[in-house]
């Protein structure tokens, strides 16, 4: 009978352990995640910026080259 008891504790006590460590294993997972999202939102903000860039100097240098031509 004391055996039984003794693996119940054991087993309640490990439980619990196991519970308390995978919500702080997921709670450092979820920090993570949050950081690495604003990561790539501020990726995906430059790449969107450097488009425009591209775009805008592509009509500069066709502005250019139409300047060059009409001289």
């Amino acid at each position: 009978m004391e055996s039984v008891i003794a693996a119940l504790v054991t087993g309640v006590l490990t439980l619990v352990g196991v519970v308390v460590s995978n919500g702080r294993s997921r709670a450092v997972m979820e920090v993570k995640i949050d950081n690495l999202a604003r990561q790539v939102e501020r990726h995906n903000c430059l790449m969107e910026r450097t488009y425009a860039l591209e775009r805008d100097v592509s009509v500069v240098k066709a502005e250019i080259e139409n300047m060059k031509e009409g001289r």
